[in-house]
């Protein structure tokens, strides 16, 4: 990627083709063990033109996360208000998530799952970020599923909030596996898997035939 300089000063730069190239460095090595050096040889930027531009390393990452969150994170506020049921949203969530995981060419797993594993005290910022993210998800999960039960889709007996946790933690799990080299049909079977829990406690006029 070639600057386009000015009086020995950097102009501009392709910011977009910056973003993406820093997203996947990101989400194959992580935050605290991605460096300056690699970020500003993946970017083709020196490092004073990546402080101009982002403010920080973190700032950089705050980019890239956006990024990932526009272009690769399937599970959003919208998936779940489009879903006509708990069920397909599930479905569709642990199937996304199998897929995703394992798209040849992309870092393997979530980068939301993954880019904050290793951080220490200096990048507690941005492991809080992608911890308040997760919860997130999971809390518009359970809402999901707390409407599924007053809806009578699941049984009265259904557990939201614990089945929420649940899910999180297979798409936590799945990830991890396709970062240990699990291929998409084996994850595919892990998402049926889980979807079986779930339709334990699909209540029996909403169950599947």
């Amino acid at each position: 990627m070639k600057e386009i300089r000015a009086r020995g000063r950097p102009r501009s730069f392709d910011r977009d083709a910056a973003i993406d190239a820093a997203m996947l460095l990101f989400w194959a090595r992580g935050y605290e063990t991605t460096s300056l050096a690699e970020l500003t040889e993946a970017l083709g930027i020196a490092p004073a033109s990546l402080y101009a531009a982002f403010g920080s390393k973190e700032g950089l990452f705050h980019e890239a996360l956006r990024r990932y969150g526009e272009k690769h994170n399937g599970f959003d506020a919208a998936m779940v208000a489009a879903a006509p049921s708990a069920r397909a949203l599930i479905d569709a969530m642990l199937q996304g998530a199998a897929i995703a995981f394992t798209t040849e060419g992309l870092p393997r797993g979530c980068m939301v799952i993954l880019a904050a594993t290793n951080c220490g005290r200096e990048s507690s910022a941005v492991e809080r970020t992608l911890r308040d993210k997760r919860h997130a998800n999971e809390a518009d999960l359970a809402k999901r599923l707390k409407r599924a039960v007053a809806d009578g889709e699941l049984v009265a007996t259904a557990d939201p909030a614990g089945l929420a946790k649940f899910f999180a933690t297979v798409l936590q799990g799945m990830s991890v596996q396709a970062r240990d080299g699990a291929d998409r049909q084996a994850l595919l079977a892990v998402a049926r898997a889980a979807l079986s829990v779930l339709d334990a406690s699909v209540a029996r006029r909403g169950r599947r035939r």
